[in-house]
Protein backbone atom coordinates (compact mmCIF):
# COMPACT_ATOMS: atom_id res chain seq x y z
CA UNK A 1 0.00 0.00 0.00
CA UNK A 2 2.93 2.17 0.92
CA UNK A 3 4.45 1.46 -2.37
CA UNK A 4 1.18 1.82 -4.47
CA UNK A 5 0.83 5.42 -2.78
CA UNK A 6 4.09 6.66 -3.46
CA UNK A 7 3.97 5.84 -7.05
CA UNK A 8 0.48 7.61 -7.75
CA UNK A 9 2.39 10.68 -5.60
CA UNK A 10 5.40 10.74 -8.06
CA UNK A 11 2.53 10.31 -11.37
CA UNK A 12 0.64 13.18 -10.14
CA UNK A 13 4.18 15.05 -9.23
CA UNK A 14 5.18 14.17 -12.81
CA UNK A 15 1.57 15.48 -14.24
CA UNK A 16 2.20 18.39 -12.40
CA UNK A 17 5.74 19.53 -13.54
CA UNK A 18 5.31 22.36 -16.17
CA UNK A 19 7.71 21.69 -19.17
CA UNK A 20 7.55 25.79 -20.05
CA UNK A 21 9.29 27.06 -17.02
CA UNK A 22 12.25 28.41 -17.83
CA UNK A 23 11.60 29.46 -21.22
CA UNK A 24 12.24 32.49 -22.85
CA UNK A 25 9.54 34.98 -24.24
CA UNK A 26 11.08 33.63 -28.08
CA UNK A 27 10.28 30.22 -27.22
CA UNK A 28 7.29 29.95 -25.80
CA UNK A 29 5.56 32.18 -28.88
CA UNK A 30 7.99 29.53 -31.31
CA UNK A 31 6.33 26.68 -29.64
CA UNK A 32 2.72 28.78 -29.56
CA UNK A 33 3.69 29.44 -33.39
CA UNK A 34 4.30 25.79 -34.23
CA UNK A 35 1.28 24.34 -32.44
CA UNK A 36 -0.71 26.98 -34.73
CA UNK A 37 0.82 26.12 -37.98
CA UNK A 38 -0.15 22.62 -37.08
CA UNK A 39 -3.90 22.83 -35.64
CA UNK A 40 -3.12 22.18 -32.46
CA UNK A 41 -5.02 25.39 -31.38
CA UNK A 42 -5.50 24.56 -27.98
CA UNK A 43 -2.04 23.86 -27.07
CA UNK A 44 -1.03 27.00 -28.89
CA UNK A 45 -3.41 29.25 -26.83
CA UNK A 46 -1.90 27.82 -23.68
CA UNK A 47 1.67 28.84 -25.00
CA UNK A 48 0.44 32.01 -26.07
CA UNK A 49 -1.59 32.94 -22.73
CA UNK A 50 1.07 31.48 -20.52
CA UNK A 51 3.93 33.93 -22.67
CA UNK A 52 1.44 37.12 -21.98
CA UNK A 53 1.02 36.01 -18.42
CA UNK A 54 5.38 35.53 -18.10
CA UNK A 55 6.16 38.69 -20.27
CA UNK A 56 3.42 40.96 -20.42
CA UNK A 57 5.47 43.97 -22.12
CA UNK A 58 7.09 43.51 -25.71
CA UNK A 59 6.32 42.85 -29.10
CA UNK A 60 6.23 39.38 -28.48
CA UNK A 61 3.13 39.55 -25.72
CA UNK A 62 1.56 41.83 -28.30
CA UNK A 63 1.62 39.32 -31.09
CA UNK A 64 0.45 36.61 -28.75
CA UNK A 65 -2.83 38.68 -28.25
CA UNK A 66 -3.61 38.99 -31.68
CA UNK A 67 -2.76 35.42 -32.23
CA UNK A 68 -4.60 33.76 -29.31
CA UNK A 69 -7.82 35.70 -31.09
CA UNK A 70 -7.15 33.96 -34.07
CA UNK A 71 -6.79 30.24 -32.48
CA UNK A 72 -10.04 30.75 -31.14
CA UNK A 73 -11.27 31.56 -34.14
CA UNK A 74 -10.12 28.68 -35.85
CA UNK A 75 -10.99 26.55 -32.72
CA UNK A 76 -15.15 27.78 -33.47
CA UNK A 77 -14.88 29.60 -30.56
CA UNK A 78 -16.47 32.84 -32.17
CA UNK A 79 -17.13 34.53 -28.35
CA UNK A 80 -13.73 34.13 -26.86
CA UNK A 81 -11.94 35.23 -30.58
CA UNK A 82 -14.10 38.21 -30.37
CA UNK A 83 -13.58 39.02 -26.79
CA UNK A 84 -9.82 38.70 -27.81
CA UNK A 85 -9.81 40.93 -30.37
CA UNK A 86 -11.66 43.42 -28.80
CA UNK A 87 -8.95 43.45 -25.34
CA UNK A 88 -6.37 43.87 -28.25
CA UNK A 89 -7.99 46.65 -29.79
CA UNK A 90 -8.44 48.44 -26.99
CA UNK A 91 -4.85 48.10 -25.47
CA UNK A 92 -3.16 48.60 -28.92
CA UNK A 93 -5.36 51.26 -30.77
CA UNK A 94 -2.65 52.39 -33.10
CA UNK A 95 -0.81 49.08 -33.35
CA UNK A 96 -0.24 48.33 -37.17
CA UNK A 97 -1.96 45.36 -36.59
CA UNK A 98 -4.89 46.55 -35.27
CA UNK A 99 -6.94 46.54 -38.58
CA UNK A 100 -6.72 42.64 -38.40
CA UNK A 101 -8.10 42.83 -35.22
CA UNK A 102 -10.86 44.33 -36.75
CA UNK A 103 -10.70 41.99 -39.37
CA UNK A 104 -10.94 39.33 -37.35
CA UNK A 105 -14.21 40.23 -35.22
CA UNK A 106 -16.32 40.89 -38.48
CA UNK A 107 -15.33 37.34 -39.20
CA UNK A 108 -16.15 35.92 -36.11
CA UNK A 109 -19.59 37.41 -35.76
CA UNK A 110 -20.03 36.69 -39.92
CA UNK A 111 -19.24 32.73 -39.47
CA UNK A 112 -20.96 32.69 -36.24
CA UNK A 113 -24.28 34.09 -37.89
CA UNK A 114 -26.01 31.20 -38.94
CA UNK A 115 -29.61 32.21 -39.18
CA UNK A 116 -29.31 35.24 -41.95
CA UNK A 117 -25.96 33.51 -44.26
CA UNK A 118 -28.17 30.35 -43.71
CA UNK A 119 -31.46 31.76 -45.22
CA UNK A 120 -31.47 29.21 -48.07
CA UNK A 121 -31.05 26.57 -45.72
CA UNK A 122 -34.77 26.28 -45.25
CA UNK A 123 -35.19 27.42 -41.50
CA UNK A 124 -37.95 30.12 -40.52
CA UNK A 125 -35.90 33.12 -40.52
CA UNK A 126 -38.28 34.82 -38.83
CA UNK A 127 -36.86 32.83 -35.80
CA UNK A 128 -33.32 33.83 -36.29
CA UNK A 129 -31.64 36.78 -34.69
CA UNK A 130 -30.15 38.78 -36.92
CA UNK A 131 -27.55 40.66 -33.85
CA UNK A 132 -24.26 38.83 -35.04
CA UNK A 133 -24.54 40.23 -39.10
CA UNK A 134 -25.09 43.45 -37.43
CA UNK A 135 -22.23 43.46 -35.30
CA UNK A 136 -20.02 41.52 -37.81
CA UNK A 137 -21.03 44.57 -40.42
CA UNK A 138 -20.55 47.14 -37.96
CA UNK A 139 -16.87 45.78 -37.27
CA UNK A 140 -16.10 45.98 -40.81
CA UNK A 141 -17.37 49.55 -41.21
CA UNK A 142 -14.93 50.49 -38.75
CA UNK A 143 -12.23 48.64 -40.05
CA UNK A 144 -13.10 50.67 -43.75
CA UNK A 145 -13.20 53.75 -41.97
CA UNK A 146 -10.11 53.71 -39.68
CA UNK A 147 -8.08 52.34 -41.87
CA UNK A 148 -9.38 52.76 -45.70
CA UNK A 149 -5.65 51.40 -46.89
CA UNK A 150 -5.79 48.28 -44.71
CA UNK A 151 -5.38 44.92 -46.93
CA UNK A 152 -8.45 43.64 -45.34
CA UNK A 153 -10.37 46.56 -46.82
CA UNK A 154 -11.92 45.60 -50.13
CA UNK A 155 -12.51 41.93 -48.39
CA UNK A 156 -14.59 43.67 -45.92
CA UNK A 157 -16.49 45.83 -48.44
CA UNK A 158 -17.77 42.71 -50.13
CA UNK A 159 -18.57 41.37 -47.07
CA UNK A 160 -20.48 44.29 -45.89
CA UNK A 161 -22.27 44.77 -49.35
CA UNK A 162 -23.52 40.55 -48.79
CA UNK A 163 -24.73 41.03 -45.34
CA UNK A 164 -26.95 44.40 -46.20
CA UNK A 165 -28.59 42.08 -49.13
CA UNK A 166 -29.04 39.22 -46.41
CA UNK A 167 -30.30 41.49 -43.24
CA UNK A 168 -32.76 43.67 -45.75
CA UNK A 169 -33.90 39.78 -47.16
CA UNK A 170 -34.29 39.01 -43.28
CA UNK A 171 -36.72 42.06 -42.56
CA UNK A 172 -38.79 41.60 -45.66
CA UNK A 173 -38.96 37.57 -44.50
CA UNK A 174 -40.63 39.17 -41.65
CA UNK A 175 -42.71 41.47 -43.28
CA UNK A 176 -44.01 38.61 -45.51
CA UNK A 177 -44.45 36.52 -42.75
CA UNK A 178 -46.74 39.19 -41.39
CA UNK A 179 -48.59 40.29 -44.18
CA UNK A 180 -49.60 36.38 -44.42
CA UNK A 181 -50.97 36.07 -40.92
CA UNK A 182 -53.09 39.38 -41.71
CA UNK A 183 -50.54 41.50 -39.17
CA UNK A 184 -50.93 44.23 -41.58
CA UNK A 185 -49.53 47.24 -39.27
CA UNK A 186 -46.70 45.49 -38.86
CA UNK A 187 -46.12 43.89 -42.43
CA UNK A 188 -46.02 47.86 -43.27
CA UNK A 189 -43.94 48.58 -40.83
CA UNK A 190 -41.06 46.09 -41.22
CA UNK A 191 -41.41 46.46 -45.05
CA UNK A 192 -40.61 50.70 -44.09
CA UNK A 193 -37.97 49.73 -42.18
CA UNK A 194 -35.85 47.40 -44.69
CA UNK A 195 -36.66 49.95 -47.65
CA UNK A 196 -35.29 53.16 -45.09
CA UNK A 197 -32.25 51.23 -43.58
CA UNK A 198 -30.98 48.99 -46.42
CA UNK A 199 -32.62 51.44 -49.38
CA UNK A 200 -30.12 49.65 -52.01
CA UNK A 201 -30.65 45.90 -51.51
CA UNK A 202 -31.95 43.68 -53.84
CA UNK A 203 -34.60 42.65 -51.39
CA UNK A 204 -36.53 45.90 -51.42
CA UNK A 205 -38.62 45.01 -54.80
CA UNK A 206 -40.85 42.33 -52.69
CA UNK A 207 -40.62 45.12 -49.88
CA UNK A 208 -42.66 47.27 -51.87
CA UNK A 209 -44.91 44.79 -53.07
CA UNK A 210 -45.59 43.85 -49.41
CA UNK A 211 -45.83 47.89 -48.71
CA UNK A 212 -48.51 48.21 -51.43
CA UNK A 213 -50.35 45.38 -50.31
CA UNK A 214 -50.47 46.12 -46.74
CA UNK A 215 -51.73 49.78 -47.21
CA UNK A 216 -54.27 48.29 -49.72
CA UNK A 217 -55.43 45.86 -47.30
CA UNK A 218 -55.64 48.56 -44.86
CA UNK A 219 -57.55 50.70 -46.79
CA UNK A 220 -54.98 53.72 -47.13
CA UNK A 221 -55.28 54.36 -50.95
CA UNK A 222 -52.87 57.45 -50.75
CA UNK A 223 -50.16 55.85 -48.72
CA UNK A 224 -50.87 52.57 -51.10
CA UNK A 225 -50.58 55.15 -54.11
CA UNK A 226 -47.62 55.92 -53.29
CA UNK A 227 -45.94 53.02 -52.74
CA UNK A 228 -46.87 51.52 -56.14
CA UNK A 229 -45.57 54.73 -58.08
CA UNK A 230 -42.20 54.35 -56.13
CA UNK A 231 -42.32 50.47 -56.91
CA UNK A 232 -43.26 51.51 -60.77
CA UNK A 233 -40.26 53.66 -60.83
CA UNK A 234 -37.70 51.54 -59.38
CA UNK A 235 -38.34 48.17 -60.62
CA UNK A 236 -40.65 49.10 -63.91
CA UNK A 237 -39.42 45.68 -65.27
CA UNK A 238 -40.44 44.02 -61.76
CA UNK A 239 -41.37 40.00 -62.13
CA UNK A 240 -44.44 41.08 -59.64
CA UNK A 241 -45.85 43.02 -62.63
CA UNK A 242 -46.38 40.18 -64.74
CA UNK A 243 -47.77 37.85 -61.83
CA UNK A 244 -44.24 36.26 -61.04
CA UNK A 245 -43.25 34.92 -57.49
CA UNK A 246 -45.31 32.59 -55.31
CA UNK A 247 -48.67 32.79 -56.34
CA UNK A 248 -50.05 33.41 -60.06
CA UNK A 249 -52.16 36.75 -60.53
CA UNK A 250 -51.08 39.90 -60.94
CA UNK A 251 -48.68 41.33 -57.79
CA UNK A 252 -51.68 43.70 -57.12
CA UNK A 253 -54.42 41.46 -56.69
CA UNK A 254 -55.21 40.03 -53.10
CA UNK A 255 -54.70 36.28 -54.33
CA UNK A 256 -51.56 37.21 -55.70
CA UNK A 257 -48.73 34.64 -54.13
Amino acid sequence: MLLLGWTLGACSALKDVDETKGWSAAKLYSEAKSNLGDRNYDQAIKYYQKLEARYPYGRFAQQAQIEVAYAHYKQSEPALAIAAADRFIKMHPNHPNVDYAYYLKGLANFNEDQGIMGYVGGQDMTERDPKAAVDSFDAFKELVARHPESRYAPDSVERMKYLVNALAAHEVHVARYYLKRGANVAAANRAQFALKTYPTAPANEEGLVILVKAYDALGMKDLRDDAERVMLKNFPKSRYLKGGGPGTGAWWMPWAW
